[in-house]
């Protein structure tokens, strides 16, 4: 994703925790949320400070990469 705060999957795989709400305020690097990839748990981080503008998975989705997860402003 191309933009600053939007946090997409770096790989295909499956959404384990959500971390965040709509409306909660994280820090750069804080973690977002738990991807599930090759058998492999990721902790996906904020990439930006700022607040949750909405949440586009919950736990047990299917994502493919490169898909918006989550977007921060």
């Amino acid at each position: 994703m191309s933009q600053l705060g939007n946090v997409a999957a770096p790989l295909p795989g499956h959404i384990v925790d959500v971390k965040v709400k709509e409306g909660e305020s994280v820090k750069a690097g804080d973690v977002v949320l738990i991807l599930e990839a090759m058998k492999m748990e990721n902790e996906i981080p904020a990439p930006i400070a700022g607040t949750v503008k909405a949440v586009h998975v919950k736990a047990g989705d299917k994502v493919d990469m490169n898909a918006l997860l989550i977007e921060i402003e």
